[in-house]
């Protein structure tokens, strides 16, 4: 029979350590640290397997399932001496969530479980704190009425404010015993309101309550969304922790917090974070109360009056810091932390691989190889790819004028401007309609991830550097300003104030994380530096990798960024965005319209020159480098006059009446242009311009000295015969110009793979190109049948169904699209074992689609300038993993 709870702690492990497709990684990670000896209260989890199960079989829990839990209880029991249920000395349980990888904030957790009537008492008596006990019970209530019962969460929060606005007090740990004693009266007063039924006071019923709202959360929207944007699969589940409570508020010598080994915001190589005094975990994480600073040094830096724990618990601090040495020898990672402190004494909750920043990311993997913890090869496959983007873009100029409203803590680095919103509906609407927003809240919950993920930046007057919006916005790499206490938020009038100014929802403010800054209008920016640590992985990377990396640009200024960034050349010039230009776009619908070959020729004269100068300007950037080339290739609807004034220019330019153009350009119309007369059909139809194109390619390289090598691609070939048309014009119109200039260059012609036939007879087509480049974007268009301008109105939800894993135009369908890219490589080598192989759509970007071109063993992947470094790192990575 398959086994579904595996007890740890207490000297006692039923396997399945480090496991954490089984065990989920707080799971995995309880029963590590007790194996090792660290003060771990007991407990055991319930499996991944568990959960996929409990969904597959209509949300039941197995009779056998109940019996393991059982035995799960007693040993909890056996450990600690404590009943469950036992009205005189209660064992209370913790009931946590745990995912195979870190999910902040995303899930559920109910504590204290195992209170009622009885055991509240039992609980007084036993501890001898009688406020301690009601405290410990009010929590439950609340947090069991939120999680399992699902009932108002701010009807709570109100009678918590009201009873202690009639004592006249600020702070819940200022209600004495009997104030809470009411307060318990209330909340179950509250329950049976709302619920029509007493709360539950069977433990045991509890305890499945909380076991299945646990897993329940798995499916909560807010959960779908961090999966989905974090490219975390659905049929992973989630394990469930159930574990003795120990308590951090149970007076003045306890405490609870969160730390890291190191600062996951910078990477330095100092303790980092926040503890409690007479409190439990969710007062940290929530940001209802501002919590005290880890160590003396970073007190010191912020200027803050309540000690720290180095300075209020030093003995406590000395354990913690001998676990934070022992936990990241072992891990050999920096390790994100939970502790209690019960009566003075340490119990270690949870650790885990902290999230981190980019910058922080880099620090820590270079820091940790130099000082031997890992190697070289460790620490480049620790770096995630698309965290670089958080490097890669402009930075507040430190000369620029800062309009300075208010200074929160610096809780996840970087900066950004945009337009203040106030809810994360609003954010979602307003970046979808290309806005920028920065969302400002009183604090941020795990509902907000919608509105996280849209905003450039995230402000919030509660919280510290571990609340929910610090750590999922470094997860995220969004700029979070937190704590900023002095920000007055009105979130339904839509306005902030700070002293005697306001901020009006839709007035653009700029926030800093880098130093908690909030500034009233846009600052200026400055480029980043790309040295130091980065540097030093990147050079460790390009050591490691097999495959180029290349760009996608179309300008001398984006081929200066590629470069800048590592490029190895370009892997995708589009030819048809040169001539958007308003000084041009004349001239192609001249051409576009003409009726004859003499009107296109004496429209492609006037684009001959500019073209001519645009390549010479890439070939100079890129000197020596390869530049692929990418024949024109336009859906003729996006360069098509529809304005009678732009009628009017293309007649004047042509010499010809409106009328006749008009005529023209309905007998071009299409209905379906994406499809239509587009790509290398155009120079089947129309040779003269591809004739132009190729002369300018080939004066502009004859014309320097250090010579480029232009890889000149048809796109949109679907057959060997169109691609042999192209390539007499482009070779015919090579010698011309060779012969004109006295000088010889190598130059290559190749194809664009993006329709589905081209991949099945790739071997034929590899007899006449030279190269392959996959166009991925138009692949799985064609492929899936699915247009990329319209899928995003049903996409999210295929990929909430499962029925793709992630947006097929962000990462590869590597199963569909994939199996059309790997037969064509096959094939194309088979023809030609010297075919040149690259892939140039959206994907050359996206780590995931970089592991499987590693895998087909492509030559090149092309990204967009600010991609190429997540480009080379991912590839890096696929090589090491393939090795």
């Amino acid at each position: 029979m398959t086994q579904y709870v595996y007890r740890f702690g207490g000297g006692v492990s039923d396997g399945g350590a480090g496991d954490k497709n089984l065990l989920g990684g707080k799971g995995a990670n309880l029963d590590g640290m007790a194996a090792i000896g660290l003060p771990v209260p007991p407990g055991f989890t319930i499996t991944t397997a568990m959960c996929t199960r409990y969904y597959d079989e209509g949300e039941v829990f197995p009779d056998s399932l109940r019996d393991e839990v059982a035995n799960g209880i007693a040993h909890i029991e056996a450990v600690t001496g404590k009943r469950f249920g036992d009205a005189a000395d209660p064992l209370l349980v913790s009931v946590r969530s745990g995912a195979r990888v870190s999910m902040p904030g995303m899930m559920d957790t109910v504590l204290n479980l195992g209170l009622n009537d009885q055991t509240v008492e039992g609980l007084a008596a036993s501890s001898g704190d009688a406020r301690f006990a009601w405290d410990s019970y009010r929590r439950f209530i609340q947090m069991y009425a939120d999680v399992v019962l699902e009932l108002d969460h701010g009807s709570f929060e109100e009678a918590l404010e009201i009873a202690k606005e009639d004592k006249g007090f600020y702070l819940d740990t200022e209600l004495t015993a009997q104030d809470l004693r009411s307060l318990v009266g209330s909340y179950k007063a509250l329950v049976e309101e709302q619920w029509g039924k007493p709360f539950p006071q069977d433990v045991h019923d509890q305890l499945w309550g909380a076991v299945g709202a646990v897993f329940g959360s798995w499916q909560s929207e807010r959960a779908k969304v961090y999966r989905r944007l974090n490219n975390i699969p659905g049929d992973w589940g989630t394990a469930v922790n159930v574990q003795a409570m120990v308590f951090g508020n149970m007076g003045e010598t306890s405490a609870t917090g969160v730390a890291f080994t190191r600062d996951p915001a910078t990477g330095e190589n100092a303790y980092y974070g926040e503890f409690l005094i007479n409190a439990q975990g969710e007062d940290v994480v929530a940001g209802i109360r501002t919590p005290q600073y880890l160590t003396k040094a970073a007190r010191e830096r912020a200027n803050a009056k309540p000690l720290s724990m180095e300075e209020a618990m030093p003995d406590v601090y000395g354990q913690l810091a001998n676990v934070f040495n022992i936990l990241e020898t072992h891990y050999r990672d920096m390790q994100d932390i939970e502790f209690t402190v019960e009566r003075g004494k340490l119990w270690m909750l949870q650790t885990r691989s902290g999230k981190r920043t980019a910058k922080a990311a880099l620090k820590i993997a270079v820091d940790m190889a130099e000082q031997g913890l890992i190697t070289r090869e460790e620490a480049v496959a620790r770096v995630d790819p698309a965290a670089l983007d958080q490097l890669l873009h402009p930075t507040l100029d430190p000369a620029a004028v800062r309009d300075v409203l208010a200074k929160g803590l610096p809780a996840s680095p970087g900066a950004a401007s945009g337009i203040a919103v106030f809810d994360s509906d609003t954010a979602e609407k307003r970046a979808e309609m290309g806005e920028s927003v920065i969302l400002v809240r009183m604090e941020t919950s795990p509902e907000d991830i919608h509105g996280m993920h849209a905003a450039k930046g995230i402000l919030t007057a509660r919280g510290g550097m571990t609340s929910h919006a610090a750590v999922v916005a470094r997860g995220m790499g969004r700029p979070c300003v937190s704590g900023a206490g002095n920000v007055a938020i009105d979130s339904k009038e839509g306005v902030f104030r700070v002293g005697g100014r306001e901020v009006r929802e839709g007035e653009v403010i700029t926030i800093d994380g880098s130093s908690g800054e909030v500034m009233f209008g846009e600052v200026a920016t400055v480029q980043p530096e790309l040295s130091g640590d980065f540097g030093t992985l990147m050079v460790w990377a390009d050591a490691a990798r097999r495959m180029k990396v290349r760009a996608n640009a179309e300008t001398p200024a984006d081929c200066r960024i590629a470069r800048d960034f590592g490029a190895e050349g370009v892997g995708l010039c589009r030819t048809e965005h040169m001539f958007f230009e308003a000084g041009r776009i004349t001239a192609v619908r001249q051409m576009i319209l003409a009726e004859d070959e003499a009107g296109r020729r004496a429209a492609l004269a006037k684009l001959l020159p500019e073209q001519r100068a645009d390549f010479k300007g890439i070939f100079e950037v890129m000197a020596g480098l390869p530049v692929t080339i990418r024949l024109l290739d336009p859906p003729l609807h996006e360069f098509l006059p529809t304005e009678e004034s732009d009628f009017a220019d293309v007649a004047e330019a042509a010499g010809v009446g409106i009328d006749i153009l008009k005529r023209r350009a309905a007998e071009l119309h299409e209905f379906n242009p994406m499809l239509g007369h587009r790509g290398c059909r155009l120079g089947v139809t129309y040779p003269e311009i591809y004739e132009m194109q190729a002369r300018a390619i080939f004066e502009a390289a004859c014309d320097l000295n250090d010579s480029p090598i232009p890889e000149v691609m048809v796109p949109l070939v679907g057959t060997r015969r169109e691609l042999e048309l192209m390539k007499e014009v482009i070779d015919r119109t090579a010698e011309a110009v060779f012969a004109e200039r006295g000088k010889r260059i190598t130059y290559l012609v190749g194809t664009m793979i993006e329709l589905p036939r081209a991949a099945l007879m790739a071997g034929e087509i590899a007899e006449v190109g030279a190269f392959f480049s996959f166009g991925t974007n138009d692949l799985t268009q064609t492929t899936l049948g699915v247009s990329r301008d319209d899928a995003s109105r049903f996409l999210t939800q295929y990929v909430d169904k499962g029925i793709y894993a992630q947006d097929p135009f962000v990462s590869l369908d590597i199963d569909g699209v994939g199996q059309l890219v790997q037969l064509a490589a096959e094939r194309g080598r088979a023809t030609r074992p010297d075919i040149k192989l690259g892939i140039c759509g959206e994907h050359g970007g996206d780590p995931a689609s970089i592991h499987f071109c590693e895998r087909v063993g492509l030559d090149y992947v092309s990204a967009s300038p600010y991609r190429v470094p997540i480009a080379r790192l991912a590839a890096a990575q696929a090589a090491l993993r393939k090795g």
